[in-house]
């Protein structure tokens, strides 16, 4: 089977490109504008290593306003980005919900924040890995209403917990991921194997 884009509605484009595009990451993005904002995007992925960037598609709201997120980073150049595990999945999923400019999720699903560092948003407490970067650049994607965002990484926080080996930094995380329109855990290691 061979499906032309072309063809297809936007609508269906998402759901064909989320169900074979997996796992897809899920930046839950913590940034400061008139309130506290934090939001979920499935659209992410690492982009480079030098300089250390990440990208992330973030939409409009459906009067065609940008979403908080995208003018928070315009304003503040500042963002958070958590990896979400198990204990936080229920959050991440609430804040999902589109609210008013001036209704923070943290407050609104009863979010507890912890302060990592302090000219960085605050985080869900209890977070295991933050991605702290700053706005770099958009990417024009010529009449989209997704908006491309990279992001430079300049702070990692990685609990204890999670290092296996402090000499190297090697961290084990179980993290939550979409997979098609539902989310999974990822924890399962598959060994690489040896390249003869």
């Amino acid at each position: 089977m061979l499906v032309d884009f072309k063809e297809k509605t936007i609508s269906e484009r998402y759901h064909l490109m989320s169900s074979v595009i997996v796992p897809r990451p899920i930046a839950w993005i913590a940034t400061e504008g008139e309130v506290s904002n934090i939001a979920p995007f499935s659209y992410f992925m690492a982009l480079s290593s030098d300089p250390a960037t990440v990208i992330v598609a973030i939409g409009h709201r459906a009067d065609g306003s940008p979403k908080d997120t995208l003018r928070n980073l315009r304003e503040s150049k500042k963002c958070a980005i958590c990896v979400v595990d198990e204990n936080h999945f229920e959050d991440m999923h609430f804040s999902s919900k589109g609210l008013e400019a001036n209704e923070s999720e943290l407050d609104i699903f009863d979010i507890s924040t912890q302060k990592i560092l302090e000219e960085y948003p605050a985080v869900p407490t209890g977070i295991k890995a933050v991605l702290f970067g700053e706005y770099l650049q958009e990417v024009d994607l010529k009449g989209s209403k997704t908006i491309p965002v990279i992001i430079e990484i300049k702070q990692l926080y990685v609990d204890e917990s999670i290092v296996t080996d402090p000499a190297k930094i090697k961290i084990e995380i179980d993290t939550i991921a979409r997979m098609g329109n539902s989310y999974r855990i990822l924890g399962d290691m598959l060994d690489a194997p040896k390249i003869k």
